[in-house]
């Protein structure tokens, strides 16, 4: 269904430009950005203030073409590998939701893509899977002491009020334009939770234990990142905290951490970490 906007009238990005995390910024210690750690050449981040305005930011990394992803209706912060059987793809925002969860379409061939799957769902590339990369959202303030070399996309040239947020109080509310089914175990539709392929760990748990060691990870959770969808502000939300998820080798592994709704509809037959 649509979601308000036409097409591409939320831009993606297609040509960020990047200072060093060393640089003044714009940004507060706590907001949080989308990092991305490649293994060869710097960590980069991309700022949750950019990414609530334009979803998708298009990038080359180490040679590497990627795709930048975030729905705020969902709080899916995702980067795909942007290449598929030899071919780079870019993207852009259809301006369609379901189950409230941003559609992109590739440039290349207009096929459109569930963003909180990475598959084509219609068009020339459905049933294709985009490759989601290891990549975490944490705090400007925990980027910058992991990555004191780490480079952070620059403020985009458009007319936006970068740094707040237009989903006032939303991560307390109710799923926007969202019919399915609440999520099972009395879990709130909007409680975050961290996922790991089809598992979710619910944010509270982790939260509560620090770190989590089971089904071959290991979670934890610090404090000092804001919610990007609560206050005005994003840097003034309340206290969600920074994940990691790492595998036994210490090695970072691809997750995200959406909200319980869309989990459940995107993962219908998921299983829900609930501890004893």
């Amino acid at each position: 269904m649509s979601g308000g906007p036409p097409r591409d009238g939320i831009p993606a990005i297609l040509d960020p430009t990047f200072l060093r995390a060393s640089e003044e910024t714009r940004l507060e210690d706590r907001e949080p950005v989308m990092t991305y750690d490649p293994a060869n050449g710097p960590a980069r981040a991309y700022p949750i203030r950019y990414l609530m305005w334009h979803e998708i930011v298009n990038d080359v990394v180490g040679n590497r073409p990627v795709a930048v992803t975030f729905c705020p209706l969902c709080n899916t912060g995702m980067v795909f590998d942007a290449r598929l059987d030899g071919r780079t793809f870019t993207f852009g925002v259809s301006g369609l939701l379901r189950h409230s969860d941003m559609i992109m379409y590739d440039h290349q061939t207009e096929s459109c893509w569930q963003q909180a799957l990475g598959e084509g769902i219609a068009g020339q590339m459905t049933g294709q899977q985009l490759t989601q990369l290891p990549a975490w959202m944490e705090s400007w303030a925990a980027f910058r002491v992991a990555h004191p070399d780490g480079l952070v996309m620059e403020e985009p040239d458009w007319r936006r009020a970068y740094g707040t947020n237009p989903y006032r109080n939303y991560d307390t509310s109710r799923p926007f334009l969202y019919t399915g089914e609440d999520p099972p175990h009395g879990i709130p539709p909007l409680e975050r939770v961290v996922r790991v392929g089809d598992r979710a760990w619910p944010l509270t748990r982790l939260r509560r234990a620090g770190q989590i060691e089971e089904a071959g990870v290991m979670l934890t959770w610090a404090e000092g990142q804001s919610s990007a969808l609560d206050t005005a502000d994003i840097s003034h939300g309340r206290e969600v905290g920074n994940v990691r998820v790492r595998d036994a080798r210490g090695r970072d592994v691809a997750h995200d951490i959406p909200f319980a709704f869309a989990f459940h509809a995107f993962h219908p037959d998921g299983r829900w970490m609930l501890g004893k």
